[in-house]
């Protein structure tokens, strides 16, 4: 399966683990390089000395390609930058923030870098900053999510006639038949959260992993739009949210409700009740919480039994 993506990050599937906060650390992240795919560490709830831990243990867990994903909003963002060329990490995914800030800077000390994107307008502004490859990210995504609402199905083609770099589709991908679909719309590789956060190497809490096996469709819904829109499982902490918008609150009382380390509370220690569990509308079709391994060998047979099936029509 060799194609543009897989030339780029020298990986034998077009297939990218997300980086997801609270839920890929440096275990995730080597089981899915060690896998065939690429591999990334979730930067956005590490400390620099964390990160820098999670990249060392990383290096030593494998010897294939594996990058990092930087929300650029990070407050310590110049010594998470620092770190990842210290450490000598050569691929970073990076988001939340304008691309012009830090792409030429990363690529003149020999970096690879993805940008994600939620619309075309973005795409083209990740071209233009010279990014190597976009992440077009759909609307049934997990986390913090475009505002714009628009799905998988109709971003990827509608990305796709609009750039010429590598496009990598995410959002609501789970299966290799739905990897063959986005393939079939213009993707160049796909990148896969949720199905992930149901690994055994994932840093997710037990519970929290529990939770997305057990979700079923029409569990999760995005809100908090007026600050950073974000699809979360519906729990007591959804609710609160809820009956708040009764009151027509401002974003201010809406910050207030959320307060500090509410994901880390949620995914990371397992608060079902009061934490943040951010996960994807896809999370309805994954049943089991398998090794990474198995994830990945059962999309890559998925995907090609489809495209065998679709070949013989």
């Amino acid at each position: 399966m060799t194609n543009r993506i897989t030339k780029l990050f020298n990986i034998k599937y077009p297939i990218i683990q997300a980086g997801m906060i609270w839920n890929s650390g440096w275990r995730l992240a080597s089981a899915s390089s060690n896998s065939g795919i690429l591999g990334l560490i979730g930067a956005g709830s590490m400390y620099p000395d964390v990160l820098r831990e999670h990249i060392q243990k990383c290096k030593k867990a494998t010897d294939k390609p594996f990058g990092v994903n930087v929300p650029m909003l990070y407050p310590n963002i110049e010594e998470i930058m620092d770190i990842i060329v210290d450490e000598g990490v050569k691929i970073v995914f990076t988001s939340a923030g304008n691309p012009k800030t830090w792409t030429k800077w990363l690529q003149e000390r020999g970096i690879t870098v993805v940008h994600v994107v939620s619309s075309v307008k973005f795409a083209l502004k990740a071209q233009e900053a010279g990014v190597d490859a976009v992440v077009a990210e759909g609307f049934e995504a997990g986390g913090h999510n475009g505002r714009d609402e628009t799905t998988t199905l109709t971003l990827i083609p509608m990305v796709k006639e609009q750039i010429k770099i590598p496009l990598i589709a995410a959002g609501g991908i789970a299966t290799g038949k739905a990897m063959l679909a986005c393939m079939v719309l213009g993707a160049d590789a796909v990148q896969v959260g949720s199905r992930f956060v149901a690994s055994e190497e994932s840093s997710a809490h037990q519970s929290f992993k529990q939770v997305v096996v057990d979700a079923k469709e029409g569990d999760t819904q995005l809100t908090l739009k007026e600050l950073a829109p974000v699809r979360l499982i519906k729990n007591k902490f959804f609710n609160d949210i809820q009956e708040l918008y009764k009151q027509s609150p401002t974003p201010e009382q809406l910050l207030k409700l959320l307060g500090r380390a509410r994901a880390k509370r949620g995914m990371f220690e397992g608060d079902l009740d009061d934490g943040e569990l951010e996960i994807g509308q896809i999370s309805g079709l994954i049943h089991d919480i398998k090794p990474v391994s198995k994830i990945v060998s059962e999309m890559i047979a998925e995907y090609n039994a489809a495209k065998s099936e679709v070949s013989s029509l």
